[in-house]
């Protein structure tokens, strides 16, 4: 069984911001599946067949800084170790348009994957950062994750989003080392 964690904030006020691309990715991902999200681990989960493996898709609906306490439920109730979680999240450090796969690491500033880190007690969780940056020096971390992407960036973002979901995909087929040598 696999677990991708997509990050972001709930409610419409949020919807297409910078910040929300981990949601963004998942709903792309579970686009035509047919399947219901159901309320669940502080969240909302979506139980999908990807191929021969059971995959769930989680929403973190306790805003981004408390992710972790979603997933951390999650993880317990299925008893899951943290190779088998992958957390799509956004990068102000990364330029629009890139992917990063990584097995570990810091959160590099990414308080939602950072609270994840915390509540899992380990850095050792896989990750896929969507770039959203690179931030403006006049701009402000909040109001910059919090705005909506520029039309030219947005026509970037969604391109981007695609390749982002082909390598879920190929997470859940084959492994992070074989996404890492595809993307990065």
């Amino acid at each position: 069984m696999k677990l991708v964690v997509g990050l972001g904030n709930p409610g419409p006020k949020y919807d297409k911001t910078r910040h929300n691309v981990g949601f963004e990715a998942l709903d792309r991902f579970a686009a035509g599946t047919g399947v219901t999200p159901r309320a669940k681990f502080n969240g909302n989960i979506l139980e999908l067949g990807v191929g021969e493996e059971k995959t769930i898709l989680l929403y973190p609906h306790t805003f981004m800084n408390n992710s972790g306490t979603s997933v951390r439920a999650a993880l317990d109730f299925f008893k899951l170790p943290s190779e088998s979680v992958l957390v799509v999240c956004d990068d102000f450090n990364l330029p629009v348009g890139t992917l990063r796969f990584r097995s570990g690491g810091s959160a590099g500033g990414q308080k939602g994957l950072a609270d994840i880190l915390r509540k899992m007690g380990t850095n050792d969780v896989p990750r896929l950062r969507i770039g959203i940056g690179p931030l403006p020096q006049s701009r402000d971390v909040t109001s910059f994750v919090l705005g909506k992407f520029a039309p030219q960036e947005r026509a970037e973002i969604d391109f981007t989003l695609d390749r982002a979901i082909r390598g879920v995909a190929d997470w859940i087929a084959h492994d992070l080392k074989y996404c890492m040598n595809q993307y990065n």
